[in-house]
């Protein structure tokens, strides 16, 4: 990627869609992105084993993890590359598992936020590395209202970090507080669990409810920036 190709301002969104290669959440944020002018560049990140691969997508965590590190390699070329442009990342289901091992395999501070979008791993996932490699944190978007992908679907598979528990895209996150120093990181997680008040948007609590056109524009976009509002 050359600096040159972009605007001055523009900042490198990598996507992790879910799980089957469907690639809904990198189409929503990208039309988005054409819909408002937002000064930003949205990537999509392949990792999936291939179209409509939904299990092995899903329950392949040693993928999730290589993946992860792949893309790790890119936030560190791009940032080299344009130093000026922040990066940003933005997981949704199985995809958030790839989004986290990204994180965890990137220096700190070189990621400037992510988005988990109805993440597919547990509520105990820890969070403390990838937090660590971010400026502005972790936002998650949770819906106790994602009974079938995240309620019943884990249920009967796990999570896709193998565990046998709630998913955090229906509960949150539990915080990882062992150490001095961690509750300051978990300072940096913001969660934004689904509200029927936002049902003017489109986002009526569902699995794929975060990535309709009305919510994308109104909630997502404001956080993939320097100043977010």
């Amino acid at each position: 990627m050359s600096c040159g190709s972009l605007s001055p301002n523009a900042d490198v969104v990598y996507v992790a869609d879910g799980s089957g290669d469907y690639r809904t959440t990198s189409a929503a944020l990208g039309q988005a992105v054409r819909d408002t002018g937002a000064p930003l560049r949205i990537e999509t990140f392949v990792w999936s084993h291939g179209y409509s691969r939904l299990l092995a997508d899903h329950l392949d965590h040693a993928n999730h993890i290589q993946e992860g590190q792949r893309l790790a390699a890119l936030i560190v070329a791009s940032r080299q590359t344009c130093p000026d442009h922040a990066v940003y990342l933005v997981g949704h289901s199985s995809g958030t598992a790839v989004v986290l091992a990204a994180a965890e395999a990137s220096p700190p501070g070189s990621i400037e936020r992510i988005l988990l979008l109805a993440p597919a791993v547990s509520k105990e996932y820890d969070l403390r590395p990838a937090l660590r490699s971010t400026r502005q944190g972790i936002d998650v978007f949770t819906s106790r209202h994602d009974v079938g992908a995240l309620g019943i679907g884990t249920t009967l598979i796990g999570t896709a970090d193998h565990r046998w528990s709630a998913a955090a895209g229906r509960v949150g996150f539990a915080p990882v507080v062992t150490c001095p120093g961690d509750d300051a990181l978990y300072a940096k997680l913001r969660n934004h669990p689904w509200d029927p008040c936002v049902s003017w948007s489109g986002n009526r609590g569902s699995h794929y409810g975060t990535i309709q056109p009305g919510y994308t524009r109104a909630y997502l976009l404001p956080l993939l920036s320097r100043s977010p509002q």
